[in-house]
């Protein structure tokens, strides 16, 4: 093993694949519900009972919580946030006091040592009202410096940074760069040995760095000097943690976006920084796995915030269907409103079942939710949206108007238009809803690369082809007649009373998924990756049958505790699962019966110019 130069910034599709695979969890060590859905097999048991908060834990975190939203009442006003781009120091200030920038860091530390769910309440509480604070408070804490140093720190940097970050030193995760979005393999950012040995040296540029604008400290992806394996280059990606006061460190731009106006979010410039050796985070060649694996939970903060914008997009549309008459009754009593509000009610419960779960699921440990929490980010930014453009829908041009012209002429200030615009990032955030899908997928069809890659990928020796082949036959020849069988009828599942048959289909969907998982990797073979609408399809499915076993859980814990709020809770279950069940079976029948290969034959047409007439009529700009 010797270390190699630099490489140029180009990147095949191979080099990009060997770093992503080089960065993956590759062993599944702990169960996942979500893992063993996509091989055809429902296990209740990891989700049911439905997971609930521990009491003593709820009991310590009810008087922050009850701090938090008397801050944000009285202290927090979002229309003037969003109007002049900044968030008022003395909320900020407030926020350090209740000790809201330490909310998971240990109390040996002096932070507030609460749970992911007590967390994940927090960031409910705070999105109901404001997403910049949202964002600056999440920046911080799922994937700043605090959450992967409580990871993969070592004791010295956990005593050095984590009070700070307590106290509220803020902090921010530095990895894209202008060329380098879901492609860390082409990172330009680098970090090599000083002369002395006793640092690194840090050189490159970071954008759209959230929070890098007020930052202390950040977390930062750079590129150290590659490794040679078997004559192979191995590219090293390492994670630093840097202190914005330092020599060289520079913020050259605050970036402004559609929503969020008071997102402190900047380009970053790194000019012959000196980090201490002692500042990586894990160990070298160890930052895109820290990254990852800092994202399993890191991502449960933005569905937890769907929720709350859901709850809040209800009753606005609740309060102005009843309010608002049209042709002699209120609106809500149109049916075409009315659908929109039942649909609504029933997906933000099912979107609450799937945070709630995942975020229970990170607390109690012995799960590997890579899975769940990717889906929860898709699921519920993407289900969120919808939520959102029906309110904006059902409120008018109310719902196009800005708060402040409603207030100005002596209407309601209701900010549907200011939410619309500050959601729209979260299904960019993070990991694109595009980037969620391709996730998801390589990992649901990890089984089947690790059982028969050997026969099905290209490059493989005559004798491991061979060997492949005994072992896929063994593997497959009771796994694929097993997805085809099983009882998943009356009485199975009668434990959830009304909702067993919703259960029942979610065990008979996802036999169907994994039969049609395997059928894509026979029919597509290789080139299955390139087939990404019939990829995002299964996910989809994949997607909708978590949430219809986490809704019914969810739904027959509520009715055992409080029958009469439980039969509430089971008649939106209801409506949720029978209307994914139409989605599933719409997924379903587009699997092998679409438009896709047409599809992709036109966008290459219009790529090379051939529709070019298509636009003629507009005025031309200079771009």
């Amino acid at each position: 093993m010797t270390t190699a130069t630099a490489p140029e910034r180009k990147v095949s599709a191979e080099e990009a694949r060997e770093v992503a695979e080089a960065a993956r969890e590759k062993e599944w060590v702990a169960p996942s519900f979500v893992r063993e859905l996509f091989l055809g097999t429902l296990r209740m048991g990891l989700v049911h009972p439905y997971p609930e908060q521990d009491a003593e834990e709820e009991r310590r975190a009810q008087p922050f919580l009850a701090g938090l939203a008397k801050l944000l009442r009285e202290k927090v006003d979002s229309d003037r946030i969003d109007r002049e781009g900044e968030i008022p120091e003395d909320v900020i200030q407030g926020l350090r006091e209740l000790g809201a920038f330490g909310i998971k860091i240990p109390r040996e530390y002096g932070g507030l040592g609460l749970s992911q769910l007590s967390y994940m309440r927090a960031i409910e509480l705070v999105s109901s009202v404001d997403g910049s604070i949202t964002a600056l408070l999440s920046a911080h804490q799922s994937i700043g410096v605090p959450q992967p140093l409580k990871m993969f720190g070592s004791e010295a940097q956990k005593k050095k940074y984590f009070p700070r970050l307590a106290k509220g030193a803020i902090s921010a995760f530095a990895l894209t760069e202008p060329g380098v979005g879901s492609d860390p393999a082409a990172l330009e950012t680098t970090a090599v040995p000083s002369e002395d040995g006793e640092a690194w040296i840090l050189n490159g540029e970071k954008l759209w760095c959230t929070n890098g604008t007020k930052a202390e400290l950040m977390a930062v992806m750079a590129r150290t000097p590659s490794l040679v394996v078997n004559g192979r280059e191995k590219r090293q990606i390492t994670a630093f943690i840097v202190e914005t006061a330092w020599p060289g460190v520079e913020v050259t731009h605050r970036c402004h976006f559609m929503g969020l106006k008071a997102l402190y979010n900047g380009v970053i410039r790194f000019t012959n920084v000196r980090v201490p050796k002692e500042n990586v985070l894990w160990g070298v060649g160890k930052g895109l796995k820290l990254a990852l694996i800092t994202l399993n939970t890191g991502r449960l903060t933005l569905p937890i915030s769907a929720v709350a914008v859901g709850k809040r997009c209800l009753e606005i549309s609740r309060t102005w269907a009843n309010e608002r008459v049209q042709w002699g009754r209120p609106i809500g009593k149109h049916d075409a409103i009315a659908q929109k509000i039942g649909a609504m009610a029933a997906n933000t419960f099912a979107m609450e079942a799937v945070a709630e779960l995942c975020g229970a699921m990170a607390d109690r440990g012995g799960y590997d939710i890579r899975l769940e929490a990717a889906i929860a980010k898709l699921y519920n930014s993407e289900a969120g949206w919808r939520i959102i453009d029906d309110t904006v829908q059902i409120r008018g041009g109310r719902g196009y108007e800005t708060a402040d012209s409603l207030r100005e002429r002596g209407e309601r200030p209701v900010p549907i238009e200011r939410i619309m615009r500050d959601f729209r990032i979260n299904l960019i955030f993070e990991g694109s809803s595009e980037i969620m899908h391709l996730f998801i997928a390589r990992e649901a069809v990890d089984k089947h690369l690790q059982t028969a890659g050997d026969v099905v990928l290209p490059g493989k020796s005559v004798g491991r082809r061979l060997a492949g082949l005994v072992r896929a036959g063994l593997f497959y020849g009771w796994w694929y007649p097993s997805r085809w069988l099983g009882w998943s009828f009356w009485p199975a599942y009668a434990g959830f009373g009304s909702l067993a048959p919703h259960v029942r289909y979610v065990e008979r969907g996802a036999r169907r998924l994994a039969r049609g998982v395997f059928h894509a990797m026979l029919r597509f073979g290789p080139k299955l990756e390139y087939r990404q609408a019939v990829l995002f399809r299964l996910v989809d499915v994949g997607a909708e049958l978590f949430a219809m076993a986490a809704t019914c859980a969810r739904a027959r814990a509520l009715q055992k505790r409080d029958p009469g709020a439980g039969r509430h809770a089971v008649e939106l279950a209801d409506l949720f699962c029978r209307q994914a069940r139409g989605r599933i079976r719409d997924k379903f029948g587009a699997l092998w019966r679409n438009e896709d290969t047409k599809g992709y034959r036109v966008a290459q047409e219009v790529l090379a110019g051939e529709h070019r007439w298509l636009e003629r009529g507009m005025v031309e700009l200079d771009n």
